[in-house]
Order: structure tokens, then sequence, then C-alpha cells
């Protein structure tokens, strides 16, 4: 009988271990507010975050999800990069097809510069010390000097423009989702120097790098994300997520990327090998919370959730999103699962 309960226990342990739920909710911060939202982008040396709210960005405090002032005077705000070298951030405003320019200590809006049709994300590389905006329905990058406030050039991409990452060896990386492609682009020339479809990923919007291995995270609108070699130029690996992506990100130390959801879930996908990926988790969040940001100095995770009205009648869809109603959610390793 010893033996048989022994086997048992051998047999149950890694069962046990692969259903634990290795992350959970942490902390849920009413941030309340008008207007729907975006990106969500940390400042990890200030545990601050940066969220986008159509008319403003709003700059939290991580560890208690307090407002510690706006960036105001933007119209359809969508990204927001930090320069730190030059004390600047700047935020995308679509709808003008504009970036502000703003001091990264008083928020106090400094300058806009006109970019592009449809200005959305925006990151700032540090190779090239040059701060670059996708243009969806321009087709396009625009490569701007953080230092003079000017932009540098126009970069034709040959299709719709979301997310991109900085690889900080002077290469950047965009989705293309109407030719479901990515894009390398030569961050000091501001020239397109490869591209390679993301099949069978399509509508690639959102992107995440693990620049240790060299992979590149595609969350796509197929309900699956795509990892690619960006060293070769060619998808390794494919993993399903939940419906309605628009937000990846991945934590190196843990070796864990995260897509989140419109359906309200958030996917955990564990990196075995930098060309094998398994789902550890799907932790559910909030309808419509798509979007998310990782501090990868304390490895938290964060959702942008609201609640919504009943649809009109007759329509399809959500309704309108309830005033006082846009939350913080803090999403961190379970201690148990440490």
């Amino acid at each position: 009988m010893r033996n048989i309960a022994l086997i048992l226990t051998l047999s149950v342990a890694p069962l046990l271990a692969q259903s634990s739920s290795p992350y959970r909710i942490a902390h849920t911060y009413t941030l309340g507010g008008d207007g729907s939202w975006d990106y969500i982008v940390p400042d990890p040396p200030n545990h601050r975050l940066f969220i986008s709210r159509q008319t403003r960005v709003m700059v939290v405090d991580e560890n208690n999800g307090k407002l510690l002032g706006e960036v105001t005077g933007i119209k359809g705000a969508h990204g927001t990069a930090l320069a730190d070298a030059t004390g600047h951030g700047f935020a995308t405003s679509g709808i003008d097809e504009s970036v502000v320019i703003f001091d990264l200590k008083t928020f106090k809006v400094l300058d806009r510069i006109h970019t592009a049709e449809d200005t959305d994300a925006i990151i700032y590389d540090s190779a090239s010390n040059r701060v670059f905006t996708s243009n969806g329905d321009a087709h396009s990058l625009t490569a701007i000097d953080p230092r003079a406030g000017k932009v540098i050039t126009q970069i034709p991409l040959g299709g719709k423009a979301e997310y991109l990452v900085s690889a900080g060896d002077g290469k950047v990386y965009v989705n293309l989702t109407d030719t479901a492609e990515v894009v390398e682009v030569d961050a000091k020339t501001a020239t397109v120097s490869r591209r390679w479809s993301t099949a069978p990923c399509k509508l690639p919007v959102s992107m995440a790098i693990d620049t240790a291995h060299h992979r590149l995270f595609s969350g796509c609108r197929s309900n699956m994300m795509a990892v690619s070699d960006y060293q070769a130029g060619k998808v390794v690996a494919t993993v399903p997520i939940g419906a309605g992506n628009d937000g990846v990100v991945f934590d190196p130390a843990s070796g864990d990327a995260f897509a989140a959801n419109a359906d309200g879930t958030l996917t955990v996908i564990h990196q075995d090998t930098p060309d094998k990926y398994h789902v550890i988790q799907t932790l559910q969040t909030a309808q419509a919370s798509r979007n998310l940001g990782l501090d990868p100095t304390t490895h938290r995770v964060f959702v942008a959730a609201a609640k919504f009205g009943q649809p009109p009648a007759g329509g399809t869809g959500r309704g309108a999103m309830l005033p006082g109603s846009f939350t913080l959610i803090v999403i961190e390793r379970d201690p148990a699962t440490r």
C-alpha cells in the first residue's frame, strides 16, 4: 500500500503543479475620468504609468493607483514615448496628425509637431536617439529628433502600420496589419531593410520583444500570437490567444509573454525554448481589457478596464462606458506558485 501511495503521489504532483494558476489580480484601482483608452506605457525607473485617454495622457503611480498629473491638449491619444535623456515625453495625437512634446517632470506641453495621417503608436529608440511613430493610414513611420523636436523624415512601409518595438541595436520592428507582415527598419538610415509574413497569424496588431533570444511576439486579431526569429526573418512558432487582442508584453525574467484580449482574458504564455511556447494560464480580467503594460523591474502587469451599459436596441457590440468606471488592474505572480 505504501508503494501504491507513493506512486499516486508522484503521479498527481506534476498535475497539481500544471493546474496551478501562477498569476492573480493583486489590486484594482478606480481611476475614473471620461474617455476611452489605448496604450499603457510604464516608466520603470519611476514606477509610473502613462495611460492614453482620448484627450489627454494620465500619469499614474503604479504602486497605489494615484493620479500624479495629466498631459492635456491631445486629440485622439494613442501612445507615449519617454526619452529620459532629453527629459521629454512624446504623445501621439491621432486626430490632428501630430505628436505632443511634454516635460517628464511637470507634464507641461512644450511643443507640437506634425507627423502623418493616423499617427498611432510611438517609441523611443536609444541606439539612434530617435523617436518613431507608426502612421496607420499613411502606411509609414515618422522619424523624429527628440532633442530638436523636429521631424527627420517619413519612412514608407507599404502597409498599415500598427505597434512597433526597438531591438536596442539600431533596428526597429513594426507590424503591418493589412498585409500581415513584420517590417524591419534601420533606425539610423531610416530605411526598410527586411520584411516577412506573420502567416498563419492574420491582422497582427500588438508587438513585444525578447532581445536576448532575438524573438518578436506579434499579437494577432485571428486569436493567435506569432513568434518570429528576427535574425532569420521568419515565424518559428504560433500560440493561441483570446479574441480582440491589442497588447502583448514579454518578461525576460520569467520567460512569460502576456496577451491582453477584448474578450476579458489575459493569455499567459511560457517560453520553453526560443522556438517552443505553451499557454500556462488564461486569467479572467474584464470586458474590453485589451491593453496592457509591464514593469520589468517589479514584474507587474497592468491592464485597463471599464464597465459598460447595455448596447442600443437592435445594435451590436457593447454599450457606452459607464461614468467613473475606468479602472487599472494590477496582476502579479501568486506568491504560492513562486
